[in-house]
Formats: C-alpha cells, sequence, structure tokens
C-alpha cells in the first residue's frame, strides 16, 4: 500500500495523510528513501549553508511560545552593532558559505528599518555583491520587504507557524498585532516585492492533528513557496504556552519522527524547493540535522553568531551548541555530512530551484 503510494507522480491529501501516519521503521524508511531519491533527482547530494546571525532578541510581539516574547522579564537583552554583524558576515563569506540569514526578535520602527537597511548595504559592498542573504525579520510594509531587496536581500523566512486558524489563535496573543490575516498579508506581499519566500511550520503543538500538518503541506504548494524552514515545537517553560504544553506534548521521540516525515513529503510534494533541516531538529537528536538531509532536507544554517551572544537567543529550551564556535562547528559538521554522503557547495548562494523555475 505505501510502495503504491509513494510510486505516484502527484499525492492526493488522502495519500499524504497515510504517509504522515506511517509507524512502522520498514515503511517510514521507505518514505524517507523516496524523499532521498526525490532530493537527488532535483537538487543533487548537495547542501548549502546559511551562517546565521542571530542580530537582536527584541521583539514587540508577544508570541505564546516564544523564549523572547515582550513579556518574558528574564531574557537579557541585547542588540549586535552594525560593525558586529559585518564582521560576522565577513567570516561567513570569507569561509565560504555563500550564504548567510539575518535573524531578529520584531520590530518595525523607523531606526530598524534604516538600520537593517543600512547594513545590507555595507555586507553586500564587502561581499562584491555576491552573498544570498535571508532575512527571518517578522512582519513589516511592503515599502520595508522593497526596501531591504533593493538593499540587497533576497530571500525572506517568515514562518506561517500553522494554517489552522484556531490553533494559530492558541499560540498567539488575541489582538492586532498577531492576526492569521496580517501574517497571510505578509507572505503575499513578499511574493509582490520579489522575494524567494519561504514560510514553514512547528510541528508537534499541542492540540495539532495529522490532518492539520497535511493542510500545512498544501498550503505550502498552492502559496508557491520556494523554501521552507519547519521543526519541532520545544517547549520553553517561561513562555504560556511551555506551562501549558508540559505533560501534554508528544515525547521528543515522536516530534522528531513527525518532523523528518514532514520534511519528506514536503520533498516529495513539492519537489524544486530549499528544505532547510533546523536546528531544532539538532536539539533533539545529536544527528538531527544529518537525518534531516536524507529526509530530503539540503539547507542547513551553521549558527555564526559569538559565543557570548547565543544563549541569549533561544527561542526555546535546549538549544544545541552555544558553547561552539563558529570555526569547529563548520569542520564537526562538514565531516558528519560527507561521512552520509553529502557535499557541502562552497561559494555558491544555493537559491531556490522553484523561484527560477518559476520565473522562467
Amino acid at each position: 500500500m505505501i510502495k503504491d503510494i509513494l510510486e505516484k507522480e502527484n499525492l492526493s491529501k488522502e495519500d499524504l495523510l497515510k504517509l504522515i501516519q506511517i509507524e512502522d521503521p520498514q515503511e517510514l524508511q521507505l518514505l524517507l528513501d523516496k524523499a532521498y531519491e526525490i532530493k537527488l533527482k532535483y537538487i543533487g547530494n548537495k547542501v548549502y549553508y546559511r551562517g546565521l546571525i542571530e542580530c537582536s532578541n527584541i521583539c514587540i510581539k508577544n508570541c505564546r511560545y516564544c523564549g523572547i516574547r515582550k513579556g518574558n522579564e528574564n531574557v537579557e537583552r541585547f542588540m549586535l552593532t552594525k560593525d558586529d554583524i559585518l564582521e560576522i558576515s565577513q567570516w561567513i563569506y570569507e569561509n565560504g558559505y555563500g550564504s548567510l540569514a539575518l535573524q531578529s526578535g520584531e520590530r518595525n520602527d523607523s531606526e530598524f528599518v534604516n538600520f537593517i537597511e543600512e547594513t545590507l548595504v555595507e555586507i553586500q559592498k564587502n561581499s562584491n555583491n555576491s552573498l544570498g542573504i535571508t532575512l527571518s525579520l517578522g512582519e513589516q510594509t511592503l515599502d520595508t520587504y522593497k526596501r531591504w531587496l533593493k538593499a540587497g536581500a533576497s530571500r525572506y523566512l517568515l514562518r506561517i507557524e500553522t494554517t489552522n486558524r484556531e490553533l494559530f489563535k492558541k499560540i498567539h496573543p488575541n489582538d492586532e498585532f498577531h492576526t492569521f490575516e496580517r501574517r497571510i498579508k505578509a507572505l503575499k506581499d513578499l511574493r509582490t516585492a520579489g522575494y524567494q519566500v519561504g514560510t514553514g511550520v512547528m510541528i508537534g503543538l499541542p492540540g495539532q492533528t495529522y490532518e492539520d500538518l497535511v493542510n500545512d503541506i498544501i498550503f505550502f504548494k498552492e502559496n508557491d513557496i520556494d523554501m521552507i524552514g519547519m521543526g519541532p515545537y520545544i517547549i520553553h517553560e517561561e513562555t504560556p504556552l511551555g506551562q501549558e504544553a508540559l505533560g501534554n506534548i508528544l515525547s521528543d521521540g515522536k516530534r522528531f519522527q513527525l518532523s523528518l516525515k514532514m520534511i519528506a513529503l514536503c520533498r516529495i510534494y513539492l519537489k524544486d524547493i530549499n528544505i532547510a533541516a533546523t536546528t531544532a531538529l539538532h536539539a533533539l537528536d545529536p544527528l538531527g540535522r544529518e537525518k534531516g538531509i536524507l529526509a530530503g532536507a539540503n539547507v542547513i544554517m551553521p549558527n555564526a553568531t559569538s559565543k557570548n551572544i547565543k544563549p541569549k537567543y533561544q527561542l526555546y529550551r535546549g538549544k544545541p551548541n552555544l558553547n561552539d564556535d563558529a570555526i569547529k562547528g563548520k569542520l564537526a559538521l562538514e565531516k558528519s555530512l560527507k561521512e552520509v554522503g553529502e557535499e557541502v557547495v562552497y561559494f555558491k548562494q544555493g537559491n531556490s530551484p522553484h523561484f527560477y523555475n518559476r520565473q522562467k
């Protein structure tokens, strides 16, 4: 039965529902192998790095799951200077990553918008306009997105988090800053502006169903998404959702396995997109990112932020490699990926094939 489904060229919603509920280890391996086969066809045995720079944990939002939410008074807030960011981005450039990702808590004031714009211009100037830059800076106006694109960014990751509107309400405060409609509009604005558009979901949220996750995958396709960044929900106990989820959540092993299934299904269903093997996978399994790659992912975001900053940027507890320096992490990860038959591609941006196929 599972073999028959996996031989189909196009999967139905019912097919996706059957596949995501696989429990038998042999059937699960069939699913992962099929996803990897499709990855080889459309991407090759290639992995692209995005050097991650966590530039600020100051946030105006109060999402109920997030450790750096505005209401968490136990967080030591920070914001890197432009020189800090330029120094890290130069290291990323010189080490051949080809791409970097700027991530921060959400702000939309003019000081922040201008700061990011000016920083992007400087990064590209210092790298001869050769770096691919992904932004993950939350909901902004169309004008802001356009300014940042013009300044040198080319990709934007804005997670929908869940496409179940009721579940979306449960994980956010009930106010005008945290609405499903706002998130959808922001994703559409990103496409209008001209970005490679990325989104993703949290996997294993309390109350989330298999059908919710399948609907998420269908949403990615219906919205012609270029790249996916998703991972297991991990509790941060200093959050309202974290308190509610204690004792009411799938085990680490189940959430990890479900995350691998989601990566595999996205690769099979969406084929030529970029899919990240996220740090949250690594938080639940020491080889989480490598297993994510073998399930169909092709992007990894090694953290290039300095050791003294990383502990202050914890969206969830158990964030791995807090004490590793960037070069140590780079070498260990490259060795590990080589052992599973993957090649890290240096000095290439690794843009989404789906984005360029759509342009044609």
